[in-house]
């Protein structure tokens, strides 16, 4: 008699049974249902950030009509209900037939095709925040409700969908003679958010204060229900706003009563005709630092903003650095700027750079970092000779920000001889030649340390690394969670011991970020669960412990590749999920065969591969931690609620969240 199918854990057949594999078992999703059923491929995830980033797609929209000149006045509003409005007064979304779909309206297609839109076609828009032409048909997937209301030649039209699906066909409501523009009215779905998830009025309010500062010409109008104002907010239930001045309007509200190095903000904007994309720029000097750092740039490409940074920033470092270089020359200080460094020149600067181009390549469809090449000498090219002009301009302003940098450097300089010490002492005291493999490099200068996991990935990250600049510290197994442990448990585990002394810094109130022996501490771990667990806990330490070093932006994840894509004599790596379907739409020829394996782990990779993808400078992507200082309450809950005693409080979270898990990957 044949044996029965045996089944595992999961009730799963075991490879060998004698169950069949055949066409019934292929899935074809269709429409939006990809994005609901994998939300996290489209904005990163169902968490907070994700639900506010719906709010992002829907007024990047507007704002890239107000930026081709086509709309002067933004509207928001936020209802009891949770249901968020966005209209602009602007050309209005086509309501004709499309060419492609006879049987449906543009409106329709844009808000159920994934890319589709009016930024593909050379003419439609100048420069726009939309890349891929996912984002309001993803708003609209992910919503329970959604509204669309068009103000065009003179009529009015409208349209509702229900979770991405129209509820009924378009509309026509009649003549309107004062009114144009789109009006998007949407509520995020709470199968997929959770039923707690609701837009939080202070964050909507400052995105959308933001946007305005980007935007001179554009008037943005607030709106929200009194009653979903918490007592610790302090916004108003209504404003307006317009900022003639932009960046520079934005930057002294940022500064407030601090005291600056020089007596006036360095401001200015580019014409469009400066590599052909156009730039605008704010930036000051502080002695008092900053909320979230000593110093910090804020960026932003076609009013998207760019939170990993990018080219654009390298642009304006550039500038900023060769501009006062040049201007010690012509002051005959050369020599004692010969030592100074682009982290010197910008120390306590708070600046904010705004660029605008075509075809922006972001990385991720979040846009969290702009990677175009020709932005850094686009912004470089436009900041300079102002720049230059502005020393010139202001003796007195010029010598003191270069005393300043100079000063920075020196310090930098006796910091580091002091630090090649503490290196010396810290690595006789270690004297474990099998666990900490040290860089060579006898200052601290462009070095960093990869914390890994597991002998088998420090192995070939050791054969992978820089001897001269890169350290690594396997650590054995999962660290302690520190959030529910106590400090004489903290203080006696051995990991956590390693681990200090390998930075040559203490913790708590001991910690002193100019102790830190590396310029980098990077987690590495491998992609997977126990992988993005081993992750959290180190970031709860550092967290916790050693807040200073992510506050100075020195804590960094790697981002190894999950997978190795062969096609042919041409190979990729795919971070995840969602960046190995972008590389199948734009790399690889849909008509041959594409060989796509999945890592286990970094020590299955080969020391080359390990190099190449994930620790060389040129190549490789790094995930710089960082803490959103207006959401430092959110941020306190969530590490209490996942890391802390509270089993009751994670049950309870898990209950909400497992739905969203993705079940391919468990």
């Amino acid at each position: 008699m044949p044996s029965k199918n045996k089944k595992d854990l999961f009730g799963n057949a075991k490879i060998g049974d004698n169950s069949e594999y055949s066409a019934k078992d292929i899935q074809v999703l269709e429409g939006l249902e990809p994005v609901r059923l994998r939300p996290g491929m489209y904005i990163g995830g169902t968490d907070d950030r994700a639900l506010h980033h719906l709010f992002a797609e829907v007024i990047d929209n507007s704002m890239d009509e107000a930026v081709a000149g086509h709309a002067t006045r933004i509207s928001i509003e936020l209802d009891a209900q949770g249901f968020l409005s966005v209209s602009d007064n602007g050309r209005g979304i086509p309501v004709d037939s499309h060419p492609k779909y006879p049987e449906k309206s543009a409106l329709e297609v844009i808000f159920t095709e994934l890319h589709s839109g009016g930024k593909f076609k050379e003419g439609a828009y100048e420069t726009s925040g939309g890349l891929h032409g996912v984002g309001i048909s993803v708003v609209n997937a992910l919503s329970d409700h959604l509204e669309v209301e068009v103000a065009k030649d003179k009529k009015l039209y409208k349209m509702d969908f229900k979770r991405g699906k129209p509820t009924g066909g378009l509309v026509n409501l009649g003549v309107i003679n004062n009114r144009r523009g789109t009006k998007v009215r949407f509520h995020p779905d709470p199968d997929i958010f959770g039923v707690k998830a609701k837009f939080k009025a202070t964050r909507i309010f400052r995105m959308a204060r933001a946007k305005a500062y980007l935007q001179p010409g554009v008037e943005i109008r607030w709106k929200c229900d009194p009653t979903i104002i918490q007592e610790v907010d302090t916004i108003p239930a209504e404003a307006v706003f317009h900022f003639p001045a932009g960046l520079s309007d934005f930057l002294l509200e940022i500064l407030g009563k601090k005291s600056t190095i020089t007596s006036e903000i360095f401001s200015g904007r580019s014409n469009q005709s400066v590599g052909h994309g156009r730039v605008e720029w704010a930036i000051s000097w502080s002695p008092e630092g900053f909320d979230e750092a000593d110093s910090f740039v804020r960026s932003y490409c076609n009013t998207v903003p760019t939170a990993g940074g990018g080219t654009h920033e390298a642009g304006l470092r550039a500038a900023i650095t060769k501009g006062l270089r040049a201007y010690a020359e012509i002051a005959g200080m050369g020599k004692k700027v010969a030592h100074v460094t682009p982290d010197d020149v910008m120390f306590g600067a708070g600046a904010l750079v705004s660029c605008f181009i075509k075809n922006p390549e972001f990385q991720g469809q979040t846009k969290d970092r702009l990677s175009n090449t020709e932005a850094t000498r686009m912004v470089e090219n436009a900041v300079r000779d102002p720049f230059d002009h502005w020393l010139a301009s202001s003796p007195k302003d010029a010598s003191k920000l270069l005393e300043w940098a100079i000063e920075r450097a020196d310090e930098r300089v006796k910091r580091r001889k002091a630090r090649d010490v503490r290196r010396k002492t810290a690595t006789k005291k270690l004297r474990l030649p099998g666990k900490l493999a040290d860089c060579s490099r006898k200052g601290s200068e462009d070095t960093e340390i990869f914390i890994v996991e597991g002998d088998s990935a420090g192995g070939s990250a050791k054969q992978a690394r820089s001897r001269e600049t890169q350290a690594i510290l396997p650590l054995k197994g999962k660290i302690l969670n520190v959030e529910s442990a106590t400090i004489s448990k903290i203080q006696a585990n051995n990991e956590i011991n390693d681990l200090c002394t390998a930075l040559g810094v203490g913790i708590g109130k001991k910690f002193e970020l100019d102790d830190l022996r590396y310029e980098r501490v990077i987690i590495m771990t491998d992609a997977d669960v126990d992988g993005a667990h081993i992750a959290a806990l180190l970031i709860t330490f550092f967290y916790r412990y050693t807040p200073g070093l992510i506050n100075a932006g020195r804590l960094y994840m790697a981002m190894p590749p999950l997978y190795k894509m062969v096609q042919k004599s041409r190979t990729e790596y795919a971070i995840d999920d969602a960046h190995r379907e972008e590389l199948m739409k734009t790399i690889f020829n849909s008509n041959a065969k594409v060989d796509i394996s999945r890592f286990k782990g970094l020590g299955e990779m080969n020391p080359a591969q390990l190099k190449s993808t994930t620790m060389s400078h040129k190549s490789r992507q790094l995930a710089r931690i960082t803490v959103d200082r207006e959401e430092i309450m959110t941020t306190e809950s969530l590490v209490e609620t996942l890391m802390g005693k509270r089993a009751d409080l994670r049950f309870e979270f898990i209950q909400e969240h497992a739905k969203f898990l993705d079940k391919a990957n468990t």
